[in-house]
């Protein structure tokens, strides 16, 4: 039986304008598996065998636009990979296929890396690094920093 009290994010849904070109990118480089699909206008994907942790759809259409820059909306969503290696395989992936890579950061308490999927939607995609080597200040609050990401040691994990 659970037995918290707070919310945790469950799933994203995202409205996407090619659900197959979104599937090369979600499924085939990120690494999701697919759960469920609803004809050729919706598909649902996760990990670990959960019901879905992100739904894709064509109900703007397909060939849908992008939301413009500068405006209200997510700004990113982030996945969480349970090792450094497990993001470094995602990464050689990204790297290897020509992907474009917006950027990346050592915050601290993770090792992150950040992109635009298909539908310029952003992404990031994570590892944390140990609790017990977090900072925390005097009055309990966490201290993230954004410094430089040395991506070759995080591939050097592949090693």
């Amino acid at each position: 039986m659970n037995t918290h009290t707070h919310p945790i994010v469950g799933h994203i849904h995202l409205t996407v304008s090619d659900l197959d070109r979104a599937l090369l990118f979600y499924r085939d480089l990120l690494g999701f598996e697919v759960s469920a699909r609803y004809g050729d206008s919706a598909v649902f994907l996760s990990s670990g065998g959960y019901h879905h942790h992100i739904g894709l759809n064509t109900w703007a259409g397909k060939g849908a636009k992008s939301a413009p820059m500068g405006h209200t909306g997510m700004y990113h969503v982030a996945f969480l990979y349970p090792t450094r290696k497990a993001l470094a395989i995602v990464l050689k992936k990204l790297i290897d296929a020509g992907y474009p890579l917006e950027g990346s950061a050592d915050h601290g308490v993770s090792e992150a890396v950040y992109l635009r999927d298909p539908d310029n939607n952003g992404v990031e995609i994570y590892v944390d690094r140990p609790k017990e080597t977090w900072k925390v200040s005097n009055d309990g609050m966490v201290e993230m920093v954004t410094e430089v990401l040395n991506i070759e040691d995080v591939l050097n994990e592949l090693a």
